[in-house]
């Protein structure tokens, strides 16, 4: 592999890898408002319960994000420097301000999150959760300044050969940028309700902690019916204000190369290089439906009208797009069955719908990674769209130092993941039971020290 390949792999699998963590952190950080905001006004255990919960998964994953994302930003300038040196001017600053703004306010008030429970206050608990979740919320507004300015640039000028910006409300309000936002908030809150409502349905199929159950899943998939037809309206504006501005995403995303195609391409494999798709399934006129023509007359645009050194690779755009389509419809499927349950007060006696709703936790992850390679592959080959080339920024290293990176990396990055996963396992498993507020101040009783009362009862 090239130099400009290891570094893409690299930087890839470090972007994905963290934005795992996000997909339920922030969606996780304004659950947690909810839930204490609740107890707070209620009063019942249960919120409580709930909370405490919760928190768990989300400060391993908070912390595991953190570092994840502060990797990155040292391989923009390892592995980037010629894109960091070139774009610093915009690029330094709205990472800058990512730190001043998200992680200060984060920083300050995620150990009261975490340990304040019982010890301070309630009105000081619930401020200091609303403002990790707002930090969190900064955090994504930051990022996707950033990225968005890279996919449409706006609000600068090139000097000796770098960005300058001369407009910084251009710069950080650019064209996609007021769409790309929303649609990634509403995607991690959409992620993380389908994440909690799956735990809530294992726990109703193992018929354990009920009360907690019950609210978990009827709050998550309630968040989740309200919000997803929001996402696909605002997602169809994404499409509708980018794709016009990076043709050769949507060429890509279509999936045709130069037959003049009006259906829709429900299944290919691309060959990049022979310019042909070696086999695909398309269901007639849809394509040409999705454009706005009803007649069958609007064929989708191939990928040969874009020259093919500005081609992006068609298999990676075609299939993200499809993974985050299709969990789109898989997830919608899911909200729309269960609100005929819900109507019909079957929810909770529903048990096959409960052991499908536990398969479908990752179905919000798996969109949004999806979206992720969609946008960023189709961008390719540039990396600030039409002004610098992906190969023109990346760094003059060694390939042998960079084959130890990646491959040390995502070892890595892949037994963290197994670590979190096997930690969210350990606590699903464990259960809410040792978070009831009962329980408090109850010491936790095993080996021969749990016999010591048991001997004492049969005494008495």
């Amino acid at each position: 592999m090239s130099l400009l390949d290891l570094s893409r792999w690299q930087f890839a699998i470090s972007v994905m890898f963290h934005m795992t963590f996000p997909s339920l952190t922030v969606g996780l950080s304004i659950l947690l408002c909810v839930l204490y905001g609740m107890h707070w006004k209620t009063g019942k255990a249960v919120y409580l319960q709930m909370f405490r919960f919760w928190r768990r998964i989300f400060a391993v994953g908070f912390a595991l994000g953190v570092v994840a994302g502060i990797v990155i930003t040292f391989e923009l300038g390892l592995n980037w420097g010629v894109f960091a040196a070139k774009t610093g001017p915009i690029q330094g600053p709205l990472l800058g301000m990512e730190v001043v703004t998200a992680f200060f306010v984060e920083a300050g008030f995620v150990g009261i999150l975490l340990y304040g429970d019982g010890r301070v206050r309630r009105g000081t608990m619930f401020v200091a959760t609303v403002m990790v979740s707002i930090g969190t919320l900064l955090s994504s507004t930051w990022i996707m300044a950033n990225n968005s300015w890279m996919q449409t640039p706006s609000g600068y000028k090139v000097v000796n050969g770098q960005f300058q910006p001369t407009n910084w409300a251009k710069t950080i309000f650019s064209p996609s940028f007021i769409y790309r936002w929303p649609h990634m908030v509403l995607a991690v809150l959409v992620s993380a309700s389908f994440f909690v409502a799956g735990i809530g349905a294992y726990y109703l199929v193992k018929g354990r902690a009920l009360p907690f159950a019950r609210r978990t899943v009827s709050i998550a998939l309630g968040v989740a019916a309200i919000l997803l037809p929001v996402q696909v309206f605002v997602g169809d504006q994404v499409a509708a204000n980018e794709f016009p501005a990076q043709l050769s995403k949507l060429e890509a995303v279509e999936g045709n190369w130069s037959q003049a195609n009006t259906g829709w391409n429900l299944f290919a494999i691309p060959d990049q290089q022979a310019q042909r798709n070696i086999g695909q399934v398309s269901i007639p006129c849809l394509g040409s439906a999705f454009a706005g023509d009803l007649t069958c007359k609007t064929p989708n645009p191939p990928l040969d009208l874009t020259p093919k050194a500005d081609q992006p690779y068609m298999a990676a755009v075609f299939w993200g797009f499809r993974a985050m389509f299709f969990a789109a419809l898989w997830m919608f499927g899911i909200l729309f069955y269960a609100t005929i349950l819900r109507f019909r007060r079957k929810l909770w006696t529903a048990r096959r719908f409960h052991r499908f709703l536990v398969w479908a936790t990752p179905a919000g992850i798996i969109a949004i990674l999806g979206g992720w390679v969609t946008a960023e592959t189709g961008r390719q080959p540039w990396v600030v769209f039409g002004q610098l080339r992906t190969s023109a920024a990346v760094s003059h290293l060694a390939p042998a130092e960079l084959v130890f990176s990646v491959v040390g990396f995502s070892l890595l990055y892949l037994g963290m993941l197994v670590a979190y996963i096997a930690y969210i396992v350990h606590t699903v498993r464990i259960g809410p039971e040792r978070d009831h507020p009962d329980r408090d101040g109850q010491p936790a009783l095993n080996g021969a020290h749990a016999m010591v009362p048991a001997l004492a009862g049969k005494g008495a």
